[in-house]
């Protein structure tokens, strides 16, 4: 039996709430597969939840306090957990985010955006102006600095070992001036060389291809399944079924085939880079 991984509660809010939920749960005499009777979660859901690795939904909590008779204190503190988990992310990334850190490997099909953890600042800021275009400078500011704060995760120099698969669209079509394009795939193209990150481009010409429609992240853990991401313009869902996650693997490993090799895949996020730092300004 594995020995138990105990948490300090003084790490988050969310790490927190877990220590108290599995405190409760024990001095309780309930097992996590007790816990999750009459529940829609999974014992690994809840699991997660007592480690402070995702956040408690709030029918989670109404569910806790009336199994565990805790007078309503998991769904009054349910609020505190998710703004202090949120920062300057959507809400439904907030997860997501906290696994980034403890993932062994993340896999990323981007279609139409350079993913979040390869943005440069001055790329991060367009995208933000151009999906919040109302929003106030300092907010601008906070989601920008959450976006690039989440690339820590590359301070270790082995894992999270991130192989990103790009379209060609990306490189072809800016959305930004020409310098933060420049800079951009420079960027992108730099990691790659340091042996950091693994990129591949899916050429224009590849035809039909297992992700037509959609985006998806996929991440393996050491002490933990295999979670999928998808997302879409204003929301996103975290995917842990097991057949779910396989059906992910299996299509993004049929695009990864589709795609040009590592090597020519440089090669062209290098002429885009070129590309854009050479343009004439217009």
């Amino acid at each position: 039996m594995p020995p138990r991984k105990d948490l300090d509660a003084a790490a988050s809010v969310s790490a927190f709430y877990g220590a108290e939920l599995r405190w409760k749960r024990e001095a309780a005499g309930m097992t996590l597969q007790e816990l999750t009777e009459g529940c829609f979660y999974s014992v690994a859901y809840l699991s997660q939840i007592e480690l402070g690795e995702r956040r408690m939904p709030l029918d989670l909590a109404r569910h806790a306090d009336q199994v565990l008779h805790t007078d309503g204190f998991f769904e009054r503190r349910c609020e505190d957990a998710r703004k202090a988990r949120r920062g300057g992310h959507a809400e439904y990334f907030a997860d997501v985010v906290e696994q980034e850190k403890r993932a062994r490997t993340i896999e990323e099909w981007a279609p139409s955006l350079i993913p979040g953890l390869l943005q440069t600042g001055p790329y991060a800021r367009a995208v933000v102006r151009a999906t919040h275009p109302l929003e106030q400078p300092e907010d601008v500011t906070a989601k920008v600095e959450a976006r690039l704060a989440r690339a820590s995760v590359f301070d270790d120099p082995r894992t999270p070992e991130l192989w990103v698969v790009l379209h060609e669209y990306l490189l072809r079509h800016p959305i930004a001036d020409r310098e933060v394009m420049a800079e951009q795939f420079a960027h992108i193209a730099d990691l790659a060389r340091r042996g950091r990150i693994l990129v591949q481009v899916l050429p224009l010409n590849a035809g039909a291809h297992p992700f037509m429609v959609g985006t998806v992240k996929l991440m393996t853990f050491a002490d933990a399944p295999p979670v999928a991401y998808t997302e879409a313009l204003h929301s996103g869902q975290l995917v842990d079924d097991p057949t779910l996650v396989q059906q992910y693997r299996k299509s993004y490993d049929l695009l990864r085939a589709a795609a040009l090799s590592p090597r020519a895949s440089l090669s062209t996020i290098e002429e885009a880079a070129g590309g854009h730092r050479d343009a004439p300004q217009q």
